[in-house]
């Protein structure tokens, strides 16, 4: 990769993601015309939702692990017939820590590359932020316990590695991620005693016109809980894993039932053996590199913070686009066709400015609108239903850590707040060192808001502080920097 270039030679579009929204926007950008650099953290195209098994696993048919498969497949083949074609250069394992603007409405990207972690940096006349989301994770007495994993992380594992967390495995928190999780868990040969959703499903029922417009979603919900019935796994509704329990390694749960607003009903409690829990309540969109830039946010209906973006998936600063879970978490069929339609709007943009040969510069056709909307419904519904409720915290101890990394707990919490004045996550973090770990607050952030009694959309957890570097960074890479991007 080259640590310079002129702003003649600059591609027109740096797309920083390669999961579904920065896939289809790289692969359909490059159909228009443009020449796009696509930058990943990952080695291999798909991101989070569409892992592969590493190609010693000798794994026959990866497929078999996803939902919606066929759609990723036509995009990685059209990357590679870009990528050949010298339209698109692909870049796997290149983390961007910032993008900072240059002259002549260039701007410029540093990136950690590789696992030798050399600096790299390129130029780009616009840039599409598709860096997706991470797991939304609400402590627990013993969830430090081996065994307990994040939801997705347990995904992860048998779509990345073809392993199991466990032979018995509880798949607790909230959203329809569970449903998916389990299902995969219990094809691939794990028991699943039960399925622990804070949430009722009745959330579902003030957003009918959303849920009628999408009977695709319902069907697929269908299938989730059918194939859960016939392999007797039982769905607990408004209930929640309140503690975990066990020596070297996670041996039971503890499940009790939850009130309206998400507390604990006394008396309800009861023990689930296992060797392995599954959970995750939702996921928080990933914004560090916009809030760098000053992007605008929103509250979403799940509570966490998300990208402003208007019909086009512009954001609030020109010549940034965004796509996929950044403007809230929607699934990947919302972020393949909000990935096309940033790429449609990128070459019309770039085709007005430049009025270049080969570029097919115009709106997005109408029917990706449509869908855009009719998903985009459907996810602000699903985000509702499944909102955690501020009664959570009732199953807190005060011994219990919230922050692994610096094992802060929550009675350390409770008495910045209550005896020092805290009133937000920021000065919770300064007085408890809660969020200043390897993590930077992604796995305790929603916690600490709300301990602070502060919304989870304006903790480090939901949007984080704007800082200039996204992840960790060797201090060479900064004495290196010209003095421009200092």
């Amino acid at each position: 990769m080259p640590s310079s270039a002129s702003d003649a030679a600059a591609p027109d579009l740096a797309v920083v993601g390669a999961g579904p929204a920065g896939l289809a926007a790289a692969v359909t950008a490059a159909g228009l015309g443009l020449r796009v650099v696509l930058l990943d953290a990952g080695e291999r195209p798909g991101g989070q939702y569409y892992r592969h098994p590493a190609p010693g696993l000798g794994a026959d048919r990866p497929e078999a692990l996803h939902h919606g498969w066929a759609a990723f497949a036509s995009r990685e083949a059209g990357l590679r017939a870009h990528v050949e074609a010298g339209r698109i250069t692909y870049l796997p394992g290149h983390h961007v820590w910032t993008v900072v603007p240059g002259g002549g409405g260039v701007w410029t990207l540093h990136a950690v590359a590789g696992p030798e972690e050399e600096a790299a940096t390129l130029h780009a006349r616009a840039v599409l932020l598709a860096t997706g989301s991470y797991e939304r994770q609400l402590p627990f007495p013993g969830w430090t316990l081996p065994g307990v994993v994040g939801a997705g992380g347990a995904q992860a594992m048998l779509k990345g590695g073809l392993v199991l967390p466990g032979e018995r495995v509880v798949v607790a928190g909230s959203g329809p991620l569970l449903l998916a999780v389990a299902g995969s868990l219990a094809a691939a040969g794990a028991r699943v005693p039960a399925v622990v959703e804070a949430a009722g499903y009745s959330g579902y029922a003030g957003h009918v016109p959303a849920l009628l417009r999408n009977p695709g979603k319902l069907a697929e919900a269908a299938t989730y809980g059918s194939a859960l019935l016939h392999r007797h796994v039982r769905l607990l509704t408004r209930h929640a894993v309140t503690e975990a329990h066990g020596t070297g390694r996670v041996e039971a749960v503890t499940v009790a039932r939850l009130d309206r607003d998400w507390r604990p009903v006394p008396g309800t409690a009861r023990r689930i053996p296992c060797d392995a829990v599954a959970v995750g309540h939702g996921l928080v969109p990933q914004l560090e590199l916009a809030t760098g830039l000053g992007c605008a946010t929103r509250s979403s209906a799940d509570g966490t913070a998300a990208l402003v973006l208007d019909a086009e998936q512009r954001t609030s600063v020109p010549g940034i686009w965004s796509a996929g879970e950044t403007g809230g978490i929607g699934g990947a069929q919302l972020a393949l066709l909000e990935g096309e339609i940033a790429a449609h709007a990128i070459a019309a943009h770039a085709a007005a400015g430049h009025a270049a040969a080969g570029r097919a510069g115009g709106p997005a056709p109408a029917a990706l609108v449509r869908r855009r909307a009719r998903l985009r419904a459907f996810a602000e519904a699903m985000g509702a239903a499944h909102r955690p409720g501020d009664g959570w915290t009732g199953w807190l101890r005060d011994d219990t850590d919230v922050c692994r990394c610096e094992e802060v707990p929550a009675g350390r919490i409770r008495e910045a707040v209550a005896d020092l004045g805290a009133r937000d996550a920021r000065t919770v973090k300064l007085l408890t060192r809660c969020g200043m770990g390897w993590c930077q607050g992604r796995m305790c952030g929603p916690a600490v808001a709300a301990l602070a009694g502060e919304s989870a959309a304006a903790s480090p957890g939901g949007a984080p502080d704007r800082r200039p570097l996204s992840c960790p960074v060797p201090l060479r890479h900064l004495a290196e920097l010209p003095p421009a991007d200092d």
